[in-house]
């Protein structure tokens, strides 16, 4: 019989594994994919930020976490939060991480209201 942690982790490897979702963002020029799952480490950082009001930073940290070129590599890079939230066009990074969170597990919605 399979450890239960064995189950577990063989689920999430499953999810994280699985195919990437694509957003084309026409006012950049680009595909962004994305999956739909993150590591709890990962939602972690993200669930901090929104909770700390720190919503903004939150959006950004999410198009670095979850934004990947069509070969699965990441295509941004923790360097790149600093260009993003003073360079970018704020209304299309929202719209494009708002796409993105529609498939994802956490609601900064919620997490803001408690």
């Amino acid at each position: 019989m399979k450890n239960p942690i064995d189950k577990m982790t063989g689920h999430f490897r499953q999810k994280i594994a699985g195919d990437m979702r694509k957003i084309t963002v026409e006012e950049w020029d680009l595909d962004v994919y994305y999956k739909t799952t993150n590591t709890l480490k990962e939602e972690a950082e993200l669930v901090k930020l929104a909770q700390e009001g720190k919503t903004v930073e939150a959006l950004v940290e999410t198009l670095i976490t979850k934004a990947y070129n069509q070969d699965g590599t990441k295509m941004f890079k923790k360097v790149d939060k600093v260009t993003m939230m003073n360079e970018v066009d704020p209304a299309v990074l929202i719209r494009v991480v708002g796409e993105m969170n529609v498939d994802s597990t956490v609601d900064f919605e919620e997490v803001e209201k408690n």
